[in-house]
């Protein structure tokens, strides 16, 4: 069960390094090959908003079926394991609500560039008429 959220967290540090380069300012031959390069990279990395919906899912059902450790039949050691996997699942929705949204805000950043780009050729192309 570990190996996913692992992979899920290097996913995250990996979308937050890509988003992190996208908004530095940079020259821009530089800004283009990068965006050109992110671009490519975006529709196989689409894998991840299913991915963490899944693992989205699979907390929820984890928590409805959690057993509750309340009252005085709970041993300290029983009350503390309660208590950690409670931290974990909320580490992990928040692990999951920040791939989701990276992946979206890299997406938006290459398609505004996109977009100003094209601009910037139509207006050089009515410049030169």
């Amino acid at each position: 069960m570990a190996l996913q959220w692992i992979i899920l967290t290097y996913v995250v540090a990996a979308e937050a390094a890509i988003a992190i380069l996208l908004t530095l300012p940079t020259p821009k031959v530089v800004k283009s090959r990068l965006v050109s390069l992110v671009s490519l990279i975006l529709q196989p990395s689409l894998f991840v908003v299913p991915f963490s919906g899944f693992q989205l899912m699979d907390i929820y059902w984890k928590q409805e079926h959690r057993l509750m450790c309340s009252g005085e039949t709970c041993t300290a050691s029983e009350r503390d394991r309660y208590e950690k996997s409670i931290y974990k699942a909320q580490r992990n929705v928040i692990l999951c609500a920040a791939a989701v949204l990276l992946y979206w805000c890299i997406y938006r950043v290459c398609k505004y560039y996109k977009d100003i780009q094209s601009m910037e050729e139509v207006e050089k192309r009515y410049k030169d008429q």
